[in-house]
């Protein structure tokens, strides 16, 4: 089974008194200088074999059904054909477009699963995209989106020489408890209200904490 999605990230340019960094439109979270100025934009489509931990990953300029049709066709072209593609994707429309319809019905062994509205979490390459966020997008400085796209190229490279598939490494009642915290915190948000850094980060540590490479897998 194969879990699907795909993050944005933005490279930019800091001002005069920085050096190059990069934002990401996702789940970046880097201490970043407030003088930066955007400098492109590129899409990562993932999908995780939650067997194995490999990845199936390349950048687009753009998340349409376009872009998403080649993705698939990515998938199929790297996947035997003898196998059913089982995907897990996120409620988003372009997964549902009339022309993702008739290229699924063209290719019957695809088979869509979607998690609940504003449950992307529960999907495991969601962790990888946290994963290339920390260790390799985060800290980074890119001069153009090229540089950017070189550098998810590469870590897409590093990371499937030896991939390891991620794990639950916490019960279902502490996962959901701190979904509920997240929940409480999304609730007490009012029309102007601006979370504090460890508000808005601290969900996203537990979350990551909870996700963890299998360190039995050799």
């Amino acid at each position: 089974m194969l879990r699907a999605s795909s993050r944005g990230a933005c490279g930019s340019f800091a001002g005069p008194r920085s050096s190059p960094l990069l934002k990401t439109t996702s789940s970046g979270r880097g201490d970043d200088d407030h003088d930066y100025k955007r400098n492109g934009t590129t899409t990562l489509f993932a999908a995780l074999d939650v067997k194995t931990g490999l990845v199936i990953g390349e950048c687009h300029p753009r998340h349409r059904a376009k872009e998403f049709i080649q993705f698939l066709k990515r998938i199929d072209r790297c996947v035997q054909k003898h196998l059913d593609v089982r995907l897990v994707l996120d409620n988003y429309g372009t997964h549902k477009t009339p022309a993702v319809k008739r290229w699924l019905l063209k290719h019957r062994r695809f088979h869509l699963h979607f998690t609940p509205t504003s449950a992307s979490w529960l999907n495991l390459v969601e962790r990888f995209f946290a994963e290339i966020t920390q260790k390799r997008i985060r800290r980074g400085a890119f001069g153009n989106v090229a540089e950017l796209e070189n550098a998810i190229q590469d870590y897409l490279e590093c990371h499937n020489a030896n991939p390891k598939p991620f794990v639950w490494t916490k019960s279902a009642e502490v996962i959901l408890t701190k979904e509920r915290r997240a929940l409480e915190l999304l609730e007490a948000m009012k029309p102007g209200y601006q979370p504090s850094d460890s508000e808005q980060w601290n969900g996203f540590d537990d979350w990551c904490s909870s996700i963890k490479p299998n360190p039995q897998v050799p």
